[in-house]
């Protein structure tokens, strides 16, 4: 017999997924990316960070779609081009880089929308 999951558990496996599939992204564009000889050898803490208020807010959401990723997305950066010393291209490479994967979190995570 099956058991049947419950919304709240599938949910909160999706959101865990969903992190976690983010977190491999974010750490691939950074080491792996154009400038990813750079990055490896002067790692920067914003980027962490960043990935990390992503993946806060998106445990936030009740319903996540393309449109509310995306939006997640632009207002985490928007908030690190005020806030931070950071340059405006490289935290919107990253960000644009994140928003690409969109298809293959959502199939990870099983969220059909």
């Amino acid at each position: 017999m099956q058991k049947k999951t419950t919304k709240i558990n599938s949910t909160a496996m999706e959101l865990g997924i969903l992190g976690a599939s983010i977190a491999g992204i974010a750490a691939a564009y950074f080491f792996l990316g154009p400038k990813g000889k750079k990055h490896q050898k002067q790692m920067k803490v914003w980027a962490i960070k960043m990935k990390a208020d992503v993946v806060e807010k998106l445990e936030e959401a009740r319903d996540i779609s393309e449109p509310i990723f995306h939006q997640i997305i632009d207002s985490i950066a928007e908030e690190y081009e005020q806030k931070a010393k950071i340059g405006r291209e490289e935290i919107q490479l990253l960000a644009k880089d994140l928003k690409k994967h969109w298809k293959l979190i959502s199939k990870e995570a099983g969220i059909d929308k």
